[in-house]
């Protein structure tokens, strides 16, 4: 009962976060030193998410629905296992 509880507070946080996100002007060209494409600094955070989604044959909406440390977790996932491919 409490990890419902729990999840169920962070789920209306995150809505609530992401919605007051969307007023908020962040750097898009240049992120820690890393030239940002023009095509990403374009999209939403929900295209983002679908990108990586489509990038990485992830069921729809999987990346969108994790909490923000899965999302970091699996990235970091992601990125080790591209670049063991392409060493």
């Amino acid at each position: 009962m409490i990890q419902w509880t729990i999840r169920t507070i962070l789920w209306f946080m995150g809505h609530v976060y992401v919605y007051l996100d969307s007023f908020l002007k962040y750097e898009t060209e240049v992120i820690v030193g890393r030239k940002i494409s023009d095509d990403f600094q374009q999209m939403s955070r929900q295209e983002l998410c679908n990108h990586i989604e489509d990038r990485f044959n992830l069921p729809h909406n999987s990346f969108w629905n994790l909490e923000s440390t899965q999302k970091i977790r699996l990235g970091c996932q992601l990125a080790r296992d591209w670049k063991g491919r392409y060493k």
